[in-house]
């Protein structure tokens, strides 16, 4: 699965260019090892009363005596009622004698059931008992059913919800302007039992029989392809729509989908049929994510060489849809935004965004699918695995994107981020009843899983690497597997200590600071390398005994080379000398080159200085100019070095030519920013902003120049966008002319403008202008241009305006699943949008638990709303609200938001009168 236009790593102080493909979902499972939720700060011994960890819920999987071999599953939705009437005849086998078989069932009514013995009697079942806590029904027969084959029946009804889960209506709009409303599946991970009967976990795969029974003037699609549509004998306004019967696979991978639809259709080069479904009327929206799909399918036959197994695939659109899409197999479903492009109106971001996603889902056709993990224990491998190589297959459709640069941005420095916290967990988390699997969509799973994919790629090499892949998915093909399956399987391949190493990452959390100094000796530099955890309320104390480790794979390489490794160790212990030869004492030391290894380093004053040219000269490479900054400021964050001392590197960075570093700078003066909000010297920052962005926005100037590519575009609008919102005065006036002409219809902006211009007339804007925004919010065609003005909304200054921003969140203008953007939109743009908020989610809390109970985006409307405060007192308060107001889906968020509070707290405590004295000094005139 793959979740939405994501996060950006700061309070959303941006306009969001997409930055990665990952989730940030419900907290993980209360009672993680490692994580005895030691709130240590060192100014605020008080913290660790804040929390208190929940028990975990009793659990117990399904038994093993009945289990299913084959479904067949008739489904007959009703589009006007939003009811649906199933049949399923299951083909099961019993391994031992009993007279009850349960199951996982949700919100179903089960009207009859029987048991049919291979040749024997039906034998109806006598009671329903359902367990609506744990989600099962056991269904009790009068004699026991014997060891051997027989044939489960049940007739049962249901309910098309609006929950974005199991099977559930989708409403959108007809060409004509009329509501109409689709049936579509969201099983993962635990809501196939909300569309019928059945033993709903990942290692319990069986084939699956689908016919549904819909409308003849809808479009009906399932996993595999069509073999038999013929008319309903018993109401000839319906037809009956047959599958052909899917390899065997997991229950949460089946989906179908009844609505109407536009296709494009193409093949690719290894005789997959591939079709990208759209909204009627939009097939041409489709054709960019056809071509994305057509070149992956073969790069991933390729990379793994297994072929992809069924004879097709199938990419839809679909309107209401709480994540960014999901790989059923063969059908794989996506929100507008995660498929649709258009030529015109669609900008960069959105284009790589649809790229990225593509490669995700179509990824785990193999992985995931073909291969599933044995339980939702190791969902990480899935999707850390996915979300590693979207980047390598995008890399390979697209070189110009330079994506792996992005990568470091988007995921791994954010992983780092979360990871720092004592509210994060281990990448393996123990995970049972039901409620608790939604909880490990998060940040860790995809983003820290992706990173230390990366770094074990790095550490193998790509040949064994992809050997060892080949191995593990034809020995586990159509089965299930564990983490250490994978590990066994590259440790065969690579002839390295994979696990050992491995499990250092994944068993517990966090990960270490690597600190360096360093020795001329001769011609050769002495390295002493030591590793502690890094914390980001800062060091603490304790000797290396107590304190976790991890197996480091170090990379080391020099100014004569500074994209060549010199040099690799592994350090498994605390501290170790390293004897680098013939370097000469006027060069540099690097660690850690392409930024891979998934640690902070923190560098002798020494070392650290004769990097810093690096920056200004651009010798050291783009990714690494950004891991040296993006350390930095973790540094000064968790109190380890000064603020000012990083805005003093930020500095250097004045001719940075590269679009993915200026991104992760701009991220963290949106971090920085948001804080000094709390402070009477916000405008100093701005200043500093805009001294910092001028050189290159005049550079870039507002127009494409021929020969520009794809990364241009992105540096332009992300530079004209935090100039025009720091209020830079010559960006504004033309942001103002260029809208006036927008509006008027005189000169369309180009898609890659919109959202910085949007954002620049609303953060200095009135009613006036807000009134235009909304109304071409409603003009709007495209999803991707609705969306782009939900998220910049928040930026209008007034309060009265900040309000009716809020409402206009909770009005039938947005899609249920944009609400979340608004809302966190208004909370990022300002001190008073944080406040207003806040305070809308309190008041409204009801209904916004109620719409997205149980789902990833209640944590993801609880980090945009809180995270950003800065004041002790506001972390009780959160904490107080949430006790109060239960929000099991998003404990561990609810946690870390009140970690962060603490943290900026203390960070304002402690370094904003040396930042207000540093950015006065920068002013002064020189004596």
């Amino acid at each position: 699965m793959q979740h939405f236009k994501p996060l950006t790593r700061t309070s959303p102080d941006q306009f969001a260019l997409p930055r990665n493909p990952t989730l940030v979902a419900k907290p993980v499972s209360p009672t993680l090892r490692a994580s005895r939720l030691l709130v240590r700060f060192n100014s605020l011994s008080s913290v660790s009363t804040l929390f208190s960890m929940p028990e975990r819920r009793p659990f117990v999987r399904l038994p093993t005596d009945v289990y299913p071999v084959n479904y067949g599953l008739r489904l007959k939705p009703d589009l006007i009622d939003f009811t649906f009437e199933g049949k399923l005849e299951a083909a099961v086998e019993v391994t031992q004698g009993t007279n009850q078989i349960v199951m996982n069932c949700a919100d179903i009514d089960i009207i009859t059931a029987s048991f049919v013995p291979e040749g024997g009697e039906e034998i109806n079942a006598t009671g329903f008992n359902y367990q609506n806590e744990d989600e099962k029904v056991t269904l009790c027969f009068p004699s026991i059913l014997q060891k051997g084959s027989g044939s489960l029946k049940i007739d049962f009804v249901g309910e098309l919800n609006d929950k974005m889960k199991g099977f559930y209506r989708s409403k959108y709009t007809t060409p004509s302007g009329e509501n109409h409303y689709a049936a579509v599946t969201q099983f993962e991970a635990t809501d196939a039992r909300r569309a019928f009967p059945c033993w709903d976990e990942p290692a319990i795969k069986a084939t699956f029989d689908i016919t549904l029974i819909v409308p003849k003037d809808r479009i009906a699609l399932s996993n595999m392809n069509v073999v038999d549509r013929k008319p309903y004998p018993e109401d000839h306004s319906l037809v009956e729509v047959k599958f052909a019967t899917t390899p065997i696979m997991s229950s949460y991978l089946v989906a179908f989908v009844i609505g109407e639809y536009d296709f494009v259709e193409s093949q690719s080069s290894d005789g997959v049929t591939v079709r990208v479904y759209t909204p009627v009327g939009k097939a041409e929206q489709g054709k960019f994510a056809l071509e994305v799909a057509t070149k992956t399918l073969p790069f991933y036959k390729d990379y793994f060489s297994v072929p992809y197994p069924l004879p097709k695939i199938d990419l839809i659109a679909i309107a209401d849809f709480a994540a960014g899409a999901m790989e059923n197999w063969g059908l794989v479903t996506y929100r507008e935004t995660a498929l649709l492009i258009d030529p015109k109106n669609s900008c960069a971001s959105s284009r790589q965004w649809v790229a990225l996603v593509v490669g995700h889902e179509l990824a785990h056709q193999w992985f995931g699918n073909l291969v599933t993990m044995e339980w939702w224990t190791h969902l990480w491998l899935n999707e850390g695995f996915a979300s590693w190589i979207e980047y390598l297959c995008v890399d390979h459709c697209f070189p110009e994107y330079d994506i792996w640069t992005q990568f470091v941005s988007a995921d791994y420095t954010r992983a780092l981020d979360l990871d720092a916290l004592d509210n994060s967990h281990p990448i393996e988390v123990d995970v049972g009843h039901p409620s608790e699997v939604d909880e490990i969509f998060d940040a860790i799973s995809y983003s820290k899983g992706a990173s230390v994919i990366r770094m074990l790629h790095n550490y193998i090499g790509d040949e064994d690497f992809r050997k060892g892949m080949n191995a593990y998915l034809l020995k586990f093909q159509h089965k299930n597997a564990s983490t250490e399956d994978l590990w066994e399987c590259l440790e065969q391949a690579s002839g390295k200590p994979i696990a050992a190493v491995m499990n250092s990452w994944t068993k517990q959390m966090g990960f270490p600071i690597i600190v360096v100094d360093q020795e001329q000796h001769g011609s050769d530099r002495v390295l002493k390398i030591s590793q502690k955890k890094f914390c980001a309320s800062g060091p603490r104390n304790g000797t290396y005994e107590n304190c976790p480790s991890w197996m480091v794979p170090i990379s080391i390489c020099t100014s004569e080379g500074p994209s060549c490794t010199k040099m690799k160790v592994l350090l498994d212990q605390p501290e170790t000398t390293v004897n680098v030869t013939n370097i000469a004492p006027d060069h540099w030391i690097k660690i850690n080159p392409g930024t891979v290894g998934f640690y902070r380093i923190q560098y002798s004053s020494a070392m650290l200085e004769s990097l810093l040219p690096g920056i200004r000269d651009l010798t050291l490479l783009p990714v690494d100019r950004l891991g040296l900054q993006n350390d930095l400021f973790s540094l000064a964050r968790a109190g380890m070095i000064s603020t000012v001392e990083v805005l003093k590197v930020m500095e250097a960075f004045v001719n940075e030519p590269n679009y993915t570093v200026w991104s992760d700078l701009s991220c963290n003066l949106g971090v920085l920013s948001s804080l000094l909000s709390h402070t009477d010297f916000h405008e100093d920052i701005q200043e500093f902003i805009r001294d910092l962005f001028t050189p290159i926005g005049m550079k870039l100037g507002w127009d494409s120049k021929t020969g520009e590519g794809h990364l241009d575009a992105l540096l332009r609008g992300l530079v004209l966008g935090k100039l025009g919102k720091a209020g830079h005065k010559a960006t504004l006036e033309e942001a103002r002319r260029r809208f006036k002409e927008h509006v008027e219809g005189k000169q369309i902006l180009p898609a890659d403008l919109r959202s910085p211009v949007y954002l620049t007339v609303l953060k200095h804007g009135d009613s006036t202008t807000l009134d235009t925004m909304l109304k071409l919010h409603k003009q709007a065609d495209m999803q991707e241009e609705k969306n782009r003005i939900e998220r910049v909304l928040g930026a209008i200054p007034a309060p009265d305006l900040i309000q009716r921003v809020l409402n206009f969140a909770l009005s039938e203008e947005v899609r249920p699943q944009d609400t979340v953007s608004v809302i966190g939109g208004v909370a990022g743009s300002s001190k008073q949008g944080r406040k207003a908020a806040w305070k809308f989610v309190k008041d409204n809390w009801e209904e916004l638990h109620n719409r997205y109970q149980g789902g990833f985006l209640i944590s993801r409307l609880i980090k945009l709303t809180v995270d950003g405060f800065a004041i002790d007192k506001m972390a009780a308060e959160v904490k107080s609200f949430f006790e109060s107001h239960h929000a099991p889906a998003a404990e561990r968020t609810v946690q870390q938001c009140c970690e962060n509070i603490l943290l900026n707290a203390a960070w304002l405590k402690r370094d904003a009168e040396d930042i207000h004295q540093y950015l006065l000094q920068r002013k002064a005139p020189p004596v």
